[in-house]
């Protein structure tokens, strides 16, 4: 087994490419055409290889959903145009009304109003701690289905028990559903504690340059979908395994139309060649700088794994090679939070996260700002937290940058 970006800078190169091109080139085309109206149909029902619709299917997004699917270790992928587009069309896909499902509350905020929004369609979901195995456990009831969890929360960098919360959802016969993203599969491998299927935000670490937005939902090989009830006759055909991933990309991609452009498909997959020399990088230079805001007299507070401080330090030792990219920190009330901000040169004023720019965000005025006051508090959200998505910069800008906003 080769090394992990061995594997993804060759593995376009697995299949035939087009004229000994290196990587799979952009095919910027909605439909194909056969010569023999047999191999359309046979493309159509699946019982021969063809493309068939741009909607579902371009040889550059199969391309990229190879090299994800190798990433993380899977059976197979499908992409989508956003990371929310891939978690809303895999719930969509895979339970119906009345059923159950159990999330973490330390949620992205996005995918926290995306299960709101599904509990007024019938589907019922508990949010719990899911730092607590034992409360995850409280929260199943005869018609769950499915349990949800992040690697890493945003912002506040809770580590979720994900261990123990893959061998409950096993014993149960329970989906577990993970959000990879905050850690990629360079910094974890959900399928070691027994993900069915894994979620990233392609547009966050694995592109990496913020110039594409993408998504992705990946079949672990892990779950008997011969005994879950949800899935059409249609798709019941050939490897088990593959049952669900074929529901998600023939009805839910299908039906809700989130394809992937074959533009954006290519530039993820350019950026995913250089994930793990990017994640080290930045992940170097998180450690540095939340061990600096941590001693530092005008901060009440960081949130960051990496720190022996954090709650889930040693978990997040335990499960990852590092501890993520991302942090957040509180100001002293006594420190101007705007002036503070306005005097970071190197470090971006910005939202998006996993670029290889290093960006700063007040989380209650922008991204949480919709939830309220009352809904901050009681997730833990100070007026005063400012995200940092850490980039590749010099270690030493970083601190500088630091250093001088809080000197004024």
């Amino acid at each position: 087994m080769k090394g992990f970006t061995t594997r993804i800078v060759h593995s376009d190169r697995g299949k035939p490419i087009e004229h000994g091109s290196l990587q799979k080139p952009i095919h910027a085309t909605v439909a194909y055409g056969y010569d023999d109206a047999r191999d359309l149909a046979a493309a159509f029902q699946g019982t021969k290889p063809g493309f068939t619709y741009g909607r579902q299917v371009n040889p550059t997004v199969e391309a990229l959903q190879d090299k994800v699917t190798t990433m993380e270790g899977g059976v197979a992928t499908v992409c989508f145009g956003t990371g929310m587009a891939a978690i809303g069309t895999t719930l969509f896909s895979l339970l119906r009304a009345g059923d159950h499902f159990v999330s973490s509350s330390f949620l992205f905020g996005n995918t926290n109003s995306l299960f709101n929004s599904f509990a007024t369609q019938g589907l019922d979901v508990t949010f719990v701690d899911a730092t607590d195995v034992s409360q995850v456990e409280a929260a199943i009831t005869p018609a769950t289905k499915l349990v949800f969890v992040e690697t890493i929360a945003n912002p506040r960098t809770q580590v979720s028990a994900l261990a123990e919360i893959g061998a409950l959802c096993e014993a149960r016969g329970l989906i577990y559903f993970v959000d990879n993203t905050m850690t990629s599969p360079y910094l974890f491998q959900p399928k070691d504690v027994g993900a069915s299927l894994v979620i990233n935000s392609l547009t966050k670490y694995i592109g990496g340059h913020g110039n594409a937005l993408g998504g992705s939902v990946t079949e672990m090989g892990r779950f008997d979908w011969r005994g879950f009830g949800n899935l059409y006759d249609t798709y019941r055909t050939g490897d088990p395994s593959r049952w669900a991933i074929t529901q998600i990309k023939k009805k839910g991609l299908r039906d809700f139309g989130a394809a992937l452009a074959p533009e954006a498909a290519h530039h993820i997959a350019i950026g995913a060649e250089t994930l793990a020399l990017r994640m080290e990088q930045q992940c170097a230079n998180t450690l540095a700088m939340a061990t600096f805001l941590d001693a530092h007299p005008l901060v009440s507070a960081v949130y960051y794994p990496g720190l022996d401080s954090h709650p889930q330090h040693e978990r997040a030792k335990a499960l990852f090679r590092h501890p993520g990219a991302l942090f957040s920190f509180e100001l002293d009330h006594s420190v101007d939070l705007w002036a503070f901000l306005n005097r970071l040169e190197v470090i971006v004023k910005s939202s998006n996260l996993g670029d290889n720019r290093t960006l700063a965000i007040p989380v209650a005025h922008t991204i949480y700002y919709e939830m309220g006051p009352e809904r901050r508090a009681s997730m833990g959200i100070d007026e005063s937290l400012i995200r940092i998505s850490v980039g590749i910069e010099d270690t030493d800008d970083l601190l500088d940058d630091l250093t001088r906003a809080f000197e004024g």
